[in-house]
């Protein structure tokens, strides 16, 4: 389980992240949802640690992983797949996922094999350059680059941003087969309201930097949807 309790982050007097508290349980998908300039990219960043809590507090499980640094968390089972994938476009698809191993602590060197049965298509591709994917292959490949880690938390930027139908399916099924097989804890910004209904456990609702709004994705009504996330 990570515990996020009043946590702060500011860009000079801007607080973009303001006591920000939410608890994102193992074996399940919370979703944190908001306008566009809301805080939620930033709030992803400081979970990952690399931006710094002003105060408040990150546990994962009984540990308190506030005064680590990003690739200390990493090692803790904390993995981000940022906002526009960022994958490595000048190496290979097996080279992009052997940068994952980094996070492990078992000392694994190898790509696991589950991986590729979580995508079967990066296999096929594993030669190609990761710029030659196409963009929902590239965020196929930013996901299983942070599961190479063996992470117990998976955050997720955005992820079905631009992406295309049929992709965002088989990104929505692995991250369903994540929580039930794995009990992994999956945290996901997201914007696709019938993505967020349809493999959602939970929702928050940011406003300035703020949770305005919360509960089970079951309860995500119309009102939440006109006063917090219509345009």
């Amino acid at each position: 389980m990570l515990t996020l309790t009043d946590l702060c982050y500011s860009y000079g007097a801007v607080k973009a992240v303001n006591k920000v508290s939410m608890v994102m349980p193992a074996g399940q998908i919370t979703c944190v949802m908001g306008r566009n300039g809301v805080g939620k990219t930033t709030l992803m960043r400081t979970i990952m640690g690399t931006y710094r809590a002003a105060s408040g507090a990150i546990r994962l499980g009984e540990r308190d992983i506030t005064p680590l640094a990003a690739h200390q968390r990493a090692k803790t089972g904390v993995a981000l797949v940022p906002q526009g994938r960022d994958i490595f476009a000048k190496l290979t698809v097996a080279d992009n996922l052997r940068i994952g191993l980094e996070a492990r602590t078992d000392g694994l060197r190898k790509v696991p094999d589950d991986i590729y049965d979580v995508f079967p298509i990066l296999k096929q591709f594993a030669k190609r350059m990761g710029g030659d994917l196409s963009g929902g292959q590239q965020q196929q490949l930013s996901i299983a680059r942070a599961l190479t880690g063996d992470p117990k938390v998976l955050l997720l930027d955005e992820p079905t941003e631009g992406i295309q139908p049929n992709i965002i399916q088989d990104i929505g099924a692995v991250l369903s087969r994540l929580v039930t097989e794995r009990g992994m804890a999956v945290v996901l910004v997201e914007q696709y309201l019938d993505f967020v209904k349809e493999f959602g456990t939970s929702f928050y609702i940011m406003n300035r930097g703020q949770v305005v709004a919360s509960g089970a994705t079951s309860e995500l009504t119309d009102a939440h949807v006109a006063e917090h996330l219509s345009v």
